[in-house]
Formats: C-alpha cells, structure tokens, sequence
C-alpha cells in the first residue's frame, strides 16, 4: 500500500511540474543577442536563461520577460524571476548558487490589457556563469518572451585610489573646479 501511495504521489507531481527549461544566450549578451522565448504551458515551471560575462569588472544587466495572453486562462500565477550566479562551480540551478537579485514579482503591463511583465536591473561585480530564474504556474497556452542586455563598466584607474576616483565621479557629473571657484570669487 506505502508503494502505491509513493508511485501515485511520483505521479502526480510529474504531471502537474513541467520540463524544466534551459536557454544558453552566451557570453556578454546584449540587446541583439539576448533574446529567449520560452513556454510552460499549463503547469508549474522552473526555467533559467543562462548567461555568461566576461571581461568587466562590473556588468550593469538589464532583464525583462513579458507574458501577453488572449484571455485570463493563459495568464502565468506567481510568476517570479530572479538573477542567480552559478557559484563557485559555475554548474546551474545547484545548492551553492547565489542569488544576487529578486526575486521580482510580475505585474500587469502599464496601460495594455491581458499582459504582464517581470524585469529589473542591476549591477554585478564578477564575471561568470550567471543566470535569470523564472518560476510560476502556467495556465492553458501559457508563454513569456523577454530579453537581458549587459554591459560592462570599465573600473577606477589602478593606483588613482580616493582622490582619482572623485576626480572620475566629478567628471561623469560634468562638475568643473574652476568655474566653481571663479563663481564663488
């Protein structure tokens, strides 16, 4: 009897828990090349969209997913997403990832009916294996499309320290030293 109840169990959760899937958009993946489209459909669903960066040393990553849907039966419940790195492995979806953003619930497109979007953006500090987690519950013919850009941004110059790195900061904010005091004269 305990098997039966294990094997109907098993069962069950294989039918109501779809394929996880798995998306590869490469190294340092732009807004050309960092576009995924994926379909759970109707069952509770755990997918990553995997990517790499290399080259930093930091990333500004800009990720979005968009779920449009023809009636409230194809809507996605609980969909989330998050930015995962791989960890110190560098393998996906295992105990020592590390989650760095989210996870970011989805909400209702600003102004368009029968959509919902899930998106954010970030910094991260490191190069490697890192990856966008959705999970959620699809209904009917569920479906999401979405995109994730990064970009790196070059450091402070090696050896500048404090004074370098205020002097970068004040450029960026186009703030000139000497108008400032001719001003204040």
């Amino acid at each position: 009897m305990k098997r039966l109840l294990l094997a109907t169990a098993a069962l069950l959760v294989s039918m109501t828990m779809a394929q996880a899937a798995q998306v590869i958009l490469g190294d340092n993946p732009t807004s050309v090349t960092g576009n995924f489209a994926l379909t759970p459909g109707a069952a509770a669903f755990e997918d990553q969209v995997i990517f790499d960066l290399s080259g930093g040393p930091q990333y500004i990553t800009i990720a979005n997913a968009t779920n449009t849907f023809a009636s409230e039966a194809d809507m996605i419940d609980n969909w989330v997403a998050s930015i995962f790195s791989a960890g110190v492995d560098q393998v996906v979806n295992n105990a020592d990832d590390v989650l760095l953003f989210g996870p970011q619930a989805a909400t209702p497109c600003v102004g368009v009916a029968n959509c919902q979007a899930v998106g954010g953006s970030g910094t991260i500090f490191s190069s490697g294996t890192f990856y966008a987690e959705f999970t959620g519950i699809g209904s009917g013919t569920s479906g999401y499309a979405g995109n994730i850009s990064t970009f790196a941004v070059p450091g402070p110059i090696v050896g500048a320290g404090i004074p370098g790195l205020l002097m970068g900061l004040a450029g960026l904010w186009g703030f000139n030293w000497r108008r400032r005091r001719q001003a204040m004269a």
